[in-house]
Order: structure tokens, then sequence, then C-alpha cells
């Protein structure tokens, strides 16, 4: 079985030892993804900006698997704090809302203070 390793641009893939995402058979593993630009700079403030990010950079290694959104069947969001979901839930939807892969949010505490959300997703390769 074919076993792919996509790298992204997150500071930590090599300090903690994981990949943006991961192709094993027809199946595509996209890591938790903050909201990271790509340039280090901090992350936008609002969690619905944040959001797009974390889904920009998902739609990226989704297509460096030889995927789309069309092909995601889960999704984990994690917001920082209840007060975020609308926002976040509403970047969500755009990219999801005809899509409508399975969905679980929680609220938790992120590695860094400064992130409002973290999603990862899972696909199958068309």
């Amino acid at each position: 079985m074919e076993r792919r390793l996509i790298s992204g641009h997150s500071p930590y893939e090599p300090i903690v030892g994981f990949s943006r995402a991961v192709v094993s058979g027809d199946r595509v593993y996209v890591a938790g993804t903050a909201p990271i630009p790509a340039d280090g700079s901090p992350p936008p403030e609002d969690a619905y900006e944040q959001a797009r990010l974390c889904l920009q950079i998902i739609g990226e290694a989704l297509g460096q698997a030889g995927a789309r959104f069309e092909d995601v069947v889960r999704t984990r969001v994690y917001v920082a704090d209840a007060a975020h979901w609308q926002g976040v839930g509403r970047a969500h939807g755009e990219v999801f809302g005809d899509i409508r892969p399975a969905n679980t949010t929680v609220v938790t505490s992120l590695l860094d203070p400064a992130w409002k959300v973290e999603i990862d997703a899972d696909a199958v390769l068309p």
C-alpha cells in the first residue's frame, strides 16, 4: 500500500515529527491545521479569518495529495472558545456546505494562545 508524506510550512512539523498530510492507499489524512501563515506572520485576529486560513492550507495539502474538498469525508474542528464557533462554522460552511462531510466540533485549549481554531480533515481519493 502506498504511503506518501506531504509537508507544509508549519514550523512544528520537524520538531514534533508530523506531516501536513499522509496519503495511505486511497485515503488522505490531513493533520490538525492551525492558522499559521506561510510567511511566518501572526495569524489573523478574527476566528472566521483564521478558519479560512486553516481551510486554505488544508486545500493546498489535499491538492498535493490529488484530492479536492469534494473528496473530504470527515472534518474535526477545535475552537479555543465557544464564542468562536459561529465564525468558524461560517467559514467551514462556505467550503463544505454542499459537500457535507461528517464533522465534530470541540471546544478545547490550543497550543498557541493566538490560535482560535484548528481543523483536520480526512478524504478519499477519487
